[in-house]
């Protein structure tokens, strides 16, 4: 396993990030692990997330600048953090997120932060997708924005789960939107960490079980 992946594997667990138990996705399925952006609770933490998601984009996008789109509501940490690594490295870009229900007064509108302009590109940066129901959610929200496209979406884990067909549902938001996802680490580098220490023994037959059912066959 290449040594970022662990490293950023370290960091889900020690930061309370990655748990393992009986957990309900919001895409209904009852899951043996959860990715939780939420238990991020301080400056360290989150300045820490914020370059391993630098790292990705600078590996996949390069120096091209681009509006990062934070969904409501991990997803609003995700985008600061990652605008503030990247501005430390070179590159300065704009950021916004959402709101869960738009605003009447001052401003107005369900967009808090920069608003794209026509023509400029969008990167959503979000925690983890399972089926793809939130990816959907913010490209729902995002067509309210003329003329501006999403050239890809960054999330911390690949769950490899299949979506509505035995496609992943990450390959299935690619199909749809046409824009690539990328992810810092998938869910069998998880279960290859785990497999070095046979403590994790129970752990890693829950969710090789999990994927036997759910995990994507294409």
């Amino acid at each position: 396993m290449e040594s970022y992946k662990r490293e950023f594997i370290d960091f889900l667990k020690s930061a309370n990030v990655l748990k393992f138990g009986d957990f309900t996705a919001k895409s209904g399925r009852k899951i043996p692990y959860f990715i939780n952006a939420g238990e991020i609770k301080t400056g360290e933490q989150i300045a820490k997330l914020g370059e391993f998601y630098a790292k990705a984009y600078f590996e996949k996008v390069g120096n091209k600048p681009s509006v990062l789109y934070g969904p409501a509501y991990k997803g609003i940490s995700i985008a600061v953090s990652a605008a503030v690594a990247l501005s430390k490295n070179g590159l300065n870009v704009p950021f916004f997120f959402n709101r869960k229900e738009a605003k009447d007064h001052g401003e107005g509108g369900v967009f808090v932060g920069y608003v794209p302009q026509a023509g400029e590109e969008v990167v959503i940066v979000e925690d983890v997708i399972t089926a793809g129901t939130a990816i959907r959610e913010s490209m729902s929200i995002l067509s309210g924005l003329e003329n501006v496209k999403v050239i890809a979406t960054f999330v911390m884990v690949d769950r490899k789960e299949k979506g509505k067909t035995e496609k992943s549902a990450m390959a299935e938001v690619e199909d749809e939107f046409g824009f690539p996802v990328y992810s810092v680490v998938d869910v069998y580098d998880i279960i290859e960490y785990l497999e070095e220490d046979a403590a994790n023994a129970e752990n890693v037959e829950r969710i090789k079980n999990y994927l036997a059912v759910n995990g994507a066959k294409l």
